[in-house]
């Protein structure tokens, strides 16, 4: 892995905007935001899935081998199809969306992005973040799409997640679905689809040196779409 890129990785595992995360009132806002990197990280998620299982009717033998078919599949279980904290199967999405009601957060904008699908119906802040990964899902190559899922979203999680989760707990906030959502998170990104996601761009790569300086090239692409995310929820918190 290039320098700048562990670089980037640190510099977004220590972003400002994780210390702003410390009154609900800003982990509202940053939900709302964020709601949407939730979003279309299964839309990455589902391109992989289209890329490298079958989906199709009638159904054909994936061309991939079958540990890599299972590695994907095994991904999407757990984000489309998890249980929530009472045992009761949900998407990860929809847990999200249940937690910001819990907590008071709004999902008028997301709820609007669905019904319409139109990107201007997302805030500002994070249109240009979801128009780059709905870009790279739909016509970016497998290692792109690969590389970004890995870099931009499963390696970076934990350490954001674990901030809330401190913020909740030391106000003792009742809000249980987004405790369990996020501690979830911080074990399943760190421990299972982490891993998992970069066992599958390992696969891919397979040491071609084409292949590693497109993954490269997709990973700084997709941790710099993240700073700016990061950016504009920090810039909206400060002036709120």
């Amino acid at each position: 892995m290039k320098e700048s890129i562990s670089i980037l990785q640190n510099e977004l595992s220590h972003h400002p905007v994780y210390n702003q995360l410390n009154t609900i009132k800003n982990i509202q806002t940053f939900m709302e935001f964020h709601v949407f990197a939730v979003w279309d990280f299964m839309s990455l998620l589902k391109s992989l899935q289209r890329k490298f299982t079958c989906v199709d009717v009638p159904w054909r033998p994936s061309k991939y081998s079958p540990e890599l078919v299972r590695l994907i599949n095994q991904i999407v279980l757990g984000e489309e199809s998890d249980v929530d904290n009472t045992g009761r199967p949900i998407s990860h999405f929809d847990l999200y969306l249940e937690a910001m009601k819990e907590i008071g957060a709004s999902t008028k904008q997301m709820e609007k992005f669905l019904s319409s699908g139109e990107t201007s119906d997302i805030p500002e802040g994070a249109r240009e973040f979801v128009k780059m990964n709905l870009d790279c899902a739909l016509n970016g190559s497998d290692v792109e799409v690969a590389s970004s899922f890995f870099y931009g979203r499963e390696k970076l999680i934990p350490a954001m997640f674990e901030k809330i989760v401190q913020t909740l707990e030391k106000e003792n906030v009742a809000a249980p679905t987004l405790i369990y959502y996020l501690k979830r998170h911080i074990e399943v990104d760190s421990e299972e689809h982490g891993p998992l996601a970069l066992k599958c761009l390992e696969m891919l790569t397979a040491n071609n040196v084409e292949l590693m300086k497109v993954s490269e090239d997709t990973a700084s692409k997709a941790l710099l779409a993240r700073k700016a995310l990061w950016d504009s929820v920090l810039s909206s918190l400060k002036s709120a």
